[in-house]
C-alpha cells in the first residue's frame, strides 16, 4: 500500500521544472555574434572583390540579424526571436536615420570649423576675389537675421490667429476654404513663391530688390507650416479646459490666451521653429529678389543683400579651393544659427510653459 501512494508522488516531483526561469543565451552571445558577423562581412568583402565599406556593413549586418533569429528560436523559442528581430529593426532604422545627419554634422565640422573665427564673422567679402585668402560672413550673416527676422514678424502672428480661428471659431465653409488654400501652400516650391513676390514686388510695383522682398518670399514659405503645426497642437489641448474656464465666466478670447495657447506653447514653438529652419536655408528666392551683395548693407528695406544660403552657392560656384573653405565654414554657421535658435525657443516655451504640481 505504502509502495503504491510513493511512486506517484515521487514521478510527479521528478516532473516539476528545476527553475522558474526560461533559456537564455548567455550575456557574451551578443558581442560574439557582432564580431562574427563583422569577420563574415569583411571575408565577404574581400573575397567577393567589393570596394565599398558600406556593402560589407550590409552583408555584416544581414549576417547577424539572420543569425540572432535563429539562435533565439532554437534557444529561447519563436515568440522571443520574433520581438528580438523586431527590436533589432527599429533600431536598424534608428541608425540608418541618424546616421545621414551624423555624417553631415562630421562632414560640415570637420571641413567648416578651422576658417571660422573672429575674422571671419566680422568681415564682409567687399574687395576680396575668389581664388583669394580672407573675406567673411559679416554682410551675409546680417542679411539672414534681418530677413528672417522680418518673415517672422509676418509670418507667425498671422499663421497663429489663422490657427485660432480654424481650431476655435471656424466651422463654415470659410474655414475649409481656408483649409485648402493652407494644405496647398505647403506644398509650393520655394522658387514659385520667388517668382509671385518678384513679379508683384519688383516688377509690377518697382520697389527694387532689396532683403525685405526676400522676406516676404520666405513668409510666405513660413506661415501654412506655422498654420499647420499650431492647429494640431491646440486640437491636443483637452476640451475639459475649455469648459472648466467658460463655466468660470471667462471669456472665450481671454480663455484662449491664458489656458489654450499656454497650454499648446510647446508644440507651438516646435512648429514654428521648424518653420524657422526651412526658411533660414531657402536660396532660391533669396537669389531671385536680395539679388546678392559682397558689400555690408544694414538697410533691409533698400539695396541688394546677402545671406547665408546665398553666399555658400555663390562661393561653391567659384570653385577655387579658398571659396570651398569659404562656402564649409558659412555652412558651419548656419548650422549653429538655426541650433541656437532652437535652444532659444524651446527656453521660451519652457518659461512659459504652465506649473504643473506633483
Amino acid at each position: 500500500m505504502s509502495q503504491t501512494t510513493s511512486e506517484p508522488t515521487r514521478v510527479t516531483a521528478d516532473l516539476r521544472p528545476k527553475t522558474l526561469r526560461p533559456p537564455r543565451l548567455p550575456r557574451w552571445s551578443l558581442a560574439a555574434l557582432l564580431l562574427g558577423s563583422a569577420a563574415v562581412g569583411v571575408a565577404a568583402g574581400l573575397l567577393g572583390g567589393l570596394e565599398s565599406r558600406l556593402q560589407w556593413g550590409l552583408i555584416a549586418a544581414l549576417v547577424f540579424v539572420v543569425t540572432r533569429f535563429v539562435l533565439t528560436s532554437a534557444v529561447e523559442g519563436r515568440r522571443q526571436a520574433v520581438d528580438r528581430l523586431a527590436a533589432t529593426l527599429v533600431w536598424a532604422s534608428f541608425v540608418v536615420a541618424v546616421l545621414p545627419l551624423a555624417s553631415l554634422l562630421w562632414e560640415t565640422i570637420a571641413r567648416g570649423a578651422p576658417g571660422v573665427d573672429w575674422y571671419f564673422l566680422t568681415h564682409s567679402m567687399n574687395g576680396v576675389l575668389s581664388w583669394q585668402d580672407g573675406g567673411g560672413i559679416y554682410h551675409a550673416l546680417l542679411g539672414t537675421l534681418q530677413q528672417v527676422a522680418l518673415a517672422s514678424l509676418l509670418a507667425i502672428p498671422i499663421g497663429l490667429l489663422t490657427a485660432v480661428y480654424l481650431v476655435e471659431y471656424g466651422r463654415g465653409r470659410l474655414a475649409k476654404v481656408i483649409t485648402f488654400f493652407v494644405d496647398v501652400m505647403t506644398g509650393i516650391p520655394s522658387i514659385v513663391a520667388g517668382l509671385f513676390v518678384l513679379s508683384l514686388w519688383i516688377m509690377m510695383l518697382d520697389l527694387g530688390y532689396s532683403g525685405f522682398a526676400g522676406s516676404l518670399a520666405l513668409a510666405i514659405l513660413m506661415m501654412p507650416i506655422v498654420v499647420r503645426s499650431t492647429e494640431e497642437m491646440l486640437k491636443l489641448v483637452p476640451g475639459e479646459l475649455r469648459e472648466a474656464s467658460l463655466a468660470l465666466g471667462i471669456p472665450k478670447w481671454r480663455t484662449i490666451l491664458k489656458v489654450v495657447l499656454p497650454t499648446a506653447i510647446g508644440g507651438i514653438t516646435t512648429g514654428v521653429m521648424l518653420a524657422l529652419a526651412r526658411i533660414a536655408g531657402e536660396t532660391a528666392p533669396i537669389i531671385l529678389l536680395v539679388f546678392g551683395n559682397n558689400m555690408i548693407n544694414a538697410n533691409v528695406f533698400e539695396g541688394a543683400q546677402s545671406s547665408l544660403p546665398l553666399y555658400v552657392y555663390e562661393q561653391w560656384a567659384y570653385g577655387t579651393e579658398s571659396a570651398y573653405d569659404r562656402a564649409w565654414s558659412a555652412a558651419l554657421v548656419l548650422i549653429a544659427l538655426v541650433m541656437l535658435l532652437n535652444l532659444v525657443a524651446r527656453g521660451i516655451a519652457r518659461w512659459k510653459a504652465p506649473k504643473t504640481g506633483r
